[in-house]
């Protein structure tokens, strides 16, 4: 794949960009990209695509063109190995290796399925597949460097076969050795996708596939904390601290095929109707491989069953999904029925002593709908609703409604209330091990309930947002402080509120963003910090005769301190702290920067953390994982236009 990759990238540099717009002017679209010389009767049309000749969509949005404008969120997209702005979570001291989540939020990826909370942030959704339209064959480049051994390159090579049908392949591959023993990072991802639209407008298809591994060591933590506190220069270099884990890791597979497509069997205008047919096959194994049962875990052999030290778990669906769809433009109404085969199991099966099944299977019928409503262009309407019930997992119930409106011309306003009853996260529910204690299968759960209320509203004073959410959860499913799951009898809810803005003074800027939090109810069973915020002083420039674009400045980031959840690296799963447990936070995490953009090509070049080059690295991401030391950070984006 590699070499198909790079044969792709030479055959793009053979290709002049043929891009016309110039520094900026993709902010304003030209009035036609078709240049005809009209000196001749028999004259040439000569194409001379702009930017907005290159877009892209997820199957439900709008058409959005490549973003090579450069904004002030790209730098804290583009420095994070898995290209998000990862506001509310801190990363752990190797890139790949996960994140720790410091702010409540609802994944649907993990509903129906088995999905590690420490493997999810590398993981593309159905919602996050992206189909492409170019007017000529299109690569993009996203590199990032590594912690001491390897780097992280992401390649996507995407072009229209006639106007009809638009073909994209990405690879992505990382590795990372990390500063600490046993802590490799190795993720990879292939993704093919298509999309086709016939000429006459009536039929419609939508494909994909994507494979993903997110492959770690586990090392377990720092073993003796004093020596990482007391700042001896031994230890300075840190594989000379000793870890919990030496001989284990954790693999996670994810693989999808995804078909649909749509037709409309009559005449638009008259009856705007279609038809959609939806198909896919999802298949997620988690695997725990050791060479041999650490002793970490365990302390007398009765501690252990007969059963291999590597486990493994899985789960499969297959989705089949029917609906009708009236489709106008200011009015799309969907419903549908759609059955499932769902399937959760372990490798090998559990010791005979404990009776636990191997494998839970069953098939799940149940109705889809969606609703868009706009009116006056001003107010627009969206409803989700989708509900389906089997025998093994209980009923599923999800219903999503956001309202935005524009009372004045530029100040929006988002409403949502949501509501989801599901059973808890696959992960939490079965587990197989050689340690005795960490065996489970969780019967007779009840559904776990989450009412989310809340919105934001944007004013274009400062560019400024101000949000606000509140939780219910009920049947709350959470892993205690030995790793077992547990549901708590009482509600747990959450309140957050915050803000963001960007303040502005000829060349220098300031965007801070805050976020306050409360569990108001259960406090212990979802620590989590009551402010998080993260402040970013820049100065931004045309240079070099316009011919580049400069960023400099220098972000802040912040966590109140908290008793913090432990990493539980078993089950890749956060578990409640126990009573030698200890609070992490209450320390800044600064990064000077300095950014440019030439052309089509963004440099992001970071000194992570350098605070510490002043004072010892006391800062932790979760109990016995240190925060990562100094580094310098290296960003590349590239997109080529042939």
């Amino acid at each position: 794949m590699r070499f198909i990759l790079f044969g792709i990238f030479l055959f793009s540099c053979n290709f002049n960009a043929q891009i016309v717009n110039k520094a900026g002017s993709d902010r304003v679209k030209p009035s036609d990209t078709l240049v005809v010389d009209s000196g001749h009767k028999d004259s040439l049309k000569i194409f001379k695509p702009t930017i907005y000749d290159y877009t892209y969509r997820t199957q439900f949005s709008e058409k959005k063109i490549f973003d090579t404008v450069f904004t002030h969120n790209k730098t804290f997209i583009y420095s994070q190995y898995n290209n998000r702005d990862n506001f509310g979570k801190i990363q752990f001291a190797n890139v790949g290796s996960g994140f720790n989540p410091l702010v409540f939020e609802v994944n649907a990826e993990q509903n129906l399925s088995l999905l590690p909370t420490n493997k999810s942030y590398f993981i593309k959704g159905i919602k996050d597949i992206n189909y492409y339209d170019v007017k000529t064959p299109t690569t993009t480049f996203v590199y990032h460097n590594s912690v001491r051994n390897g780097a992280n390159l992401q390649s996507t090579y995407t072009q229209n076969i006639g106007k009809e049908f638009n073909f994209a392949i990405e690879y992505t591959g990382l590795r990372s050795l990390g500063n600490y023993l046993n802590s490799l990072a190795s993720n990879n991802e292939v993704l093919f996708s298509g999309h086709y639209l016939s000429k006459n407008g009536k039929y419609e298809a939508f494909a994909h596939f994507i494979h993903q591994n997110i492959n770690n060591q586990e090392n377990g933590g720092i073993a003796d904390l004093d020596l990482f506190l007391n700042g001896n220069s031994d230890f300075n270099n840190r594989e000379n601290l000793q870890v919990n884990l030496n001989n284990s890791n954790s693999q996670f597979a994810y693989r999808r095929y995804y078909f649909s497509h749509e037709f409309k069997p009559f005449n638009s205008e008259r009856f705007p109707f279609k038809i959609r047919h939806t198909i896919f096959n999802q298949t997620n194994k988690y695997y725990y491989n050791q060479s041999s049962a650490e002793r970490y875990y365990f302390t007398n052999p009765l501690e252990l069953y007969d059963y291999p030290t590597s486990s493994k778990k899985y789960s499969k669906n297959l989705s089949n999904t029917v609906s009708v769809l009236f489709d106008q433009e200011n009015f799309k109404l969907d419903a549908g029925v759609r059955h499932q085969l769902i399937k959760l199991g372990v490798g090998t099966p559990f010791p005979k002593s404990l009776n636990f099944p191997q494998e839970l299977s069953e098939n799940r019928i149940g109705a889809v709908g969606n609703l868009l409503v706009k009116l006056w262009d001003k107010v627009e309407l969206n409803s989700n609703l989708e509900f389906s019930s089997g025998k093994e997992f209980g009923s599923f119930i999800r219903s999503q409604n956001l309202v935005r409106f524009e009372p004045i011309p530029d100040y929006f306003v988002n409403a949502k209330v949501n509501f989801q009853s599901a059973a808890p996260s696959f992960n939490l529910l079965i587990n197989p091990s050689v340690y005795k204690s960490f065996n489970y299968y969780f019967a007779n759960t009840k559904n776990q309930s989450i009412t989310e209320i809340g919105g934001d509203v944007n004013l274009k004073w400062f560019k400024s947002s101000i949000f606000a959410n509140y939780f219910r959860i009920d049947n709350y499913t959470y892993l205690d402080s030995e790793a077992l799951p547990q549901q708590s009898s009482s509600s747990v809810n959450v309140s957050q509120i915050g803000g963001e803005a960007t303040f502005t003074y000829e060349k220098f800027h300031l965007n801070p963003k805050v976020l306050f939090q409360s569990a108001i109810s259960n406090k212990d069973l979802l620590p989590m910090p009551a402010f998080v915020g993260r402040a970013n002083l820049f100065y931004q420039t045309k240079a070099f005769k316009n011919a580049a674009e400069i960023q400099a400045g220098i972000k802040v980031y912040y966590f109140s301190k908290f008793a913090s959840r432990e990493f539980f690296p078993v089950l890749n799963e956060f578990i409640l702290p126990n009573e030698n447990s200890y609070s992490i936070g209450g320390q800044p995490i600064a990064d000077i920067y300095f950014n440019m953009k030439v052309k089509k090509m963004f440099f992001f070049i970071e000194a992570q953390h350098f605070n510490t080059t002043l004072m010892k690295n006391k800062s932790f991401t979760a109990p016995y994982y240190p925060l990562y030391d100094f580094r310098l950070n290296l960003g590349i984006v590239w997109y080529l236009f042939s």
